[in-house]
């Protein structure tokens, strides 16, 4: 009889299955930023998760979709005129990134029901998937939530819900990248409470700095104010160009020079914190930690010189799914530098193995 795991390395199976699914998400956000980039994401006006997945496959059917985009303000302001075989380009991407988030939805659903049926999953990290999977299906109405409000009275979608609809996803990323790390047993690392302190931050102030950066994209103010460092004409701008919008707080969120200014400036945190971080880890001598902290600090380099590039060139498509690409595998160590300092369960609290030759 074989079993799913050896005490040492736990649900090895399953773990490969979350890594798979991981970068599945991964891949789903960089279409994500590529429809976002070639104004794509409302080419498709209706929400059918089922029938959906079939795009156009007559002229007719093609026409039909078409007509159906020139209702909205999107194609009578900015894209009036556009042809057919310009409007299957726009579709196309649209229309991919929703097949891939449903192929991820099946890709989840499928091999957690079977491994549910081998009773492999202990209590504890059932509810963590059954949490994952419901942030998966949240996901998937917010992305609906999302494209709706361009559909009426805009002519993109509203930079809080496009912010909103990429975090979530990277928090759902994030989970699975945490849940993978718990699964593998590994010994507790010494090294002192102020640097799980700091980890905890850095991941924090990651989060914020991605939601930063999808307001930038909503607002497309990465294609205002491409000199660096100085912005506006200076490092830091006017008060009166910063908050000249009522109530104060929407400059945060609808102000271009405000919005790009605070994505930059949580950008040298984000350096400075890296940095401090990764001294205090090699100083302590803190193992596999400052070596965790040293390849932080430098996916965080890498990121900051790839936003300054995008934001030199004017957003350049390729340019800006690197900078988004990079700002994964800066989350991905952050969440990886959290878990690895965190505090471990012993080897007898980790989650059995049961047999897979019997389920239940």
């Amino acid at each position: 009889m074989t079993t799913m795991s050896t005490p040492s390395e736990p649900h090895r199976a399953v773990r490969w299955w979350l890594i798979a699914v991981a970068a599945l998400i991964a891949l789903m956000v960089l279409v994500g930023g590529a429809t976002r980039l070639t104004e794509s994401g409302l080419s498709i006006v209706e929400w059918k998760p089922v029938t959906g997945s079939v795009p156009p496959l007559s002229e007719a059917q093609w026409t039909e979709a078409f007509e159906a985009y020139k209702k909205i303000p999107q194609y009578r302001e900015l894209n009036a005129g556009m042809s057919l075989s310009e409007f299957k380009e726009i579709f196309w991407w649209e229309w991919s990134h929703r097949l891939l988030g449903r192929f991820i939805g099946l890709a989840y659903l499928l091999p957690f029901l079977f491994f549910l049926w081998r009773g492999g999953l202990s209590g504890e990290l059932k509810r963590r998937l059954w949490l994952l999977f419901a942030l998966g299906g949240l996901q998937g109405a917010v992305g609906w939530w999302m494209v709706a409000s361009g559909l009426t009275g805009r002519v993109e979608v509203s930079q809080y819900r496009l912010a909103t609809h990429l975090v979530l996803a990277l928090l759902i990323f994030a989970g699975i990248v945490w849940t993978v790390r718990r699964l593998k047993e590994r010994p507790q690392i010494s090294a002192p409470a102020r640097l799980r302190l700091t980890s905890a931050q850095l991941l924090a102030v990651t989060f914020v700095q991605i939601y930063f950066g999808a307001l930038v994209a909503g607002l497309r103010a990465g294609r205002a104010y491409n000199t660096w460092p100085q912005i506006d004409g200076a490092f830091i701008p006017s008060a009166e160009r910063l908050w000249f919008e009522t109530p104060w707080w929407r400059n945060m969120f609808d102000n271009v020079l405000t919005v790009q200014f605070e994505h930059r400036m949580t950008a040298y945190l984000l350096f400075v914190l890296a940095a401090l971080h990764a001294i205090d880890a090699v100083r302590s001598r803190a193992g596999s930690a400052a070596s965790g902290a040293l390849w932080l600090l430098a996916a965080v380099s890498l990121q900051a010189v790839l936003g300054i590039l995008t934001l030199l060139n004017q957003v350049p498509i390729d340019l800006a799914l690197a900078h988004q690409a990079v700002a994964i595998v800066v989350l991905t160590l952050a969440v990886m530098q959290v878990e690895r300092l965190a505090p471990r369960q012993s080897a007898q609290a980790q989650p059995r193995a049961v047999p897979v030759s019997q389920p239940g």
